[in-house]
């Protein structure tokens, strides 16, 4: 019993000495990314530090996998959220794209860091890589609790250009780009947390357009509009979304503006046929 105890002495004080090896790395790494180190630079890591990193693989790689996800919460929790509260709209998208390029930095850095555990124990355990899990972390709790406001700043831009405001174009097409990294070669997270509601932003956003323009157009410029916006969306908002996206994008404009109202079409391009005055 004795000498039991004694071993499991033993491997509690070589996984705190392993951990605290590791913790000095990521505290200088969580510095450097958020701003806190004096030149910022990844690559301050010095070789010695870098091979320090190697040890605590012989520490207990379950203790290890857990200890890593939970700082990884810890950080997300205590860092990225608090970021966020308050910020509203293309305030809150512009730090959400900030962050995530932070994590995106963090997460190559730690996988090197824990190389020897995402090679050896994570295919073991059958667990998802740890490139992968790092993202989905930052993802289920940041989009988590996020999302719904994430997303309607992001339609929110969008409509202001389709309104002719400018805007960041390259703001939106990362933030789009967030729910296709996160799912490493699926659309799962894509299809499931944007693009449905942005299929039904844009309905709603043309459903309000020919109506005002059956009543104050003629048949030409109400065809001239509705091929203006057809082109917005084939060469400006496709731009932001995965190439899946673009034919039933289109098919919605095209329905909104035209088959919905295609008897009221019929008819004005009689009546403006017939009207001498028009033309």
């Amino acid at each position: 019993m004795a000498g039991t105890e004694d071993h499991h002495q033993q491997c509690f004080m070589e996984v705190e000495q392993g951990w605290a090896v590791l913790q000095h790395g990521i505290n200088k790494l969580i510095n450097i990314i958020e701003g806190n180190d004096d030149d910022k630079k990844i690559h301050r890591f010095s070789s010695e530090e870098y091979m320090q990193m190697g040890f605590p693989y012989l520490m207990a790689r379950i203790v290890l996998y857990d200890k890593y996800h939970n700082f990884l919460k810890h950080y997300i929790t205590s860092k990225v959220l608090p970021s966020l509260q308050g910020k509203k709209d293309e305030a809150l998208v512009k730090e959400i794209e900030q962050r995530w390029s932070n994590d995106k930095v963090m997460t190559r850095w730690l996988t090197r860091f824990f190389h020897f555990l995402d090679r050896y124990f994570v295919p073991w355990r059958k667990l998802p890589p740890l490139e992968q899990s790092t993202l989905l972390a930052f993802y289920n709790l940041v989009f988590g609790e996020f999302n719904h406001e994430i997303k309607d700043a992001v339609l929110s831009l969008i409509n202001r250009e389709r309104e002719g405001e400018g805007i960041d174009q390259a703001l939106i097409r990362n933030i789009v780009g967030i729910y296709v990294d996160v799912g490493q070669g699926s659309m799962k997270y894509y299809e499931r947390d944007f693009e449905d509601d942005m299929f039904k932003a844009t309905a709603s956003f043309y459903s309000t357009k020919a109506p005002i323009w059956l009543k104050t157009e003629s048949y030409k410029d109400c065809m001239l509009k509705i091929e203006c916006c057809l082109k917005h969306e084939r060469d400006t908002v496709c731009c932001y979304l995965q190439s899946t996206s673009h034919k039933k994008l289109l098919e919605i404009v095209e329905y909104e503006l035209m088959s919905v109202h295609e008897r009221e079409l019929k008819e004005k391009k009689q009546t403006d046929e017939s009207d001498p005055c028009i033309g």
